[in-house]
């Protein structure tokens, strides 16, 4: 179903145990959501045998993330960028500045009124793209982009696996009415039941 609105857009800063799992601090707003742009870049390969393809491979290599936002403020600024405060609370951003891997969760809603909920596991962040403008004679609102790469997670899922994104429609009547409650409570952690 086709989607008409974007929302609810946070992050939860990621901490690594010496494996490289990750462990999520309770998610924080990020900033008001105004565009959500994710494109996916799949590794593929094709084996061919008898002269035609016997098995193609298509998996998950990493995306991009690109925020349209109508400010990206301090905190956000810092654990998103890397950038710094000095003493005066001026925002510093050095060369030298990385981003720390961050989860990010947005809702998006349907035309039927309900919400798709999304979490990608860990995206590291650039710096925002500033676009600025004289004013004319119609009032231009400037707002940051800013862009990320989203990786798989370190850490295995209870199926074995990697993941990289959950989603979620909250009509789907099959979903416990907790998993929508809770999305932004904590990073939502896949559930398998083990066979």
């Amino acid at each position: 179903m086709a989607t008409i609105g974007l929302d609810k857009l946070y992050y939860a800063k990621i901490t690594e145990d010496t494996s490289g799992n990750e462990t999520y601090s309770t998610p924080i707003p990020l900033a008001k959501a105004m565009k959500a742009d994710l494109s996916v870049e799949l590794a593929e390969a094709t084996l061919y045998a008898d002269d035609s393809a016997a098995e193609i491979v298509k998996e998950f290599k990493n995306g991009t993330l690109s925020l349209g936002i109508d400010d990206i403020g301090v905190t956000a600024a810092e654990d998103l960028t890397g950038a710094t405060l000095d003493d005066n609370h001026v925002v510093i951003s050095g060369s030298e500045d990385g981003g720390s891997p961050v989860a990010v969760g947005f809702r998006a809603k349907k035309a039927n009124g309900n919400y798709r909920y999304f979490w990608l596991y860990r995206v590291v962040f650039g710096i925002p793209a500033t676009n600025l403008s004289t004013k004319g004679d119609s009032i231009t609102f400037s707002t940051p982009t800013i862009e990320g790469t989203v990786l798989r997670r370190n850490k295995l899922d209870d199926n074995g696996k990697h993941p990289w994104k959950s989603e979620v429609n909250e009509n789907d009547a099959s979903v416990p009415a907790s998993v929508i409650t809770g999305w932004y409570t904590q990073v939502y952690e896949p559930v398998f039941t083990a066979v």
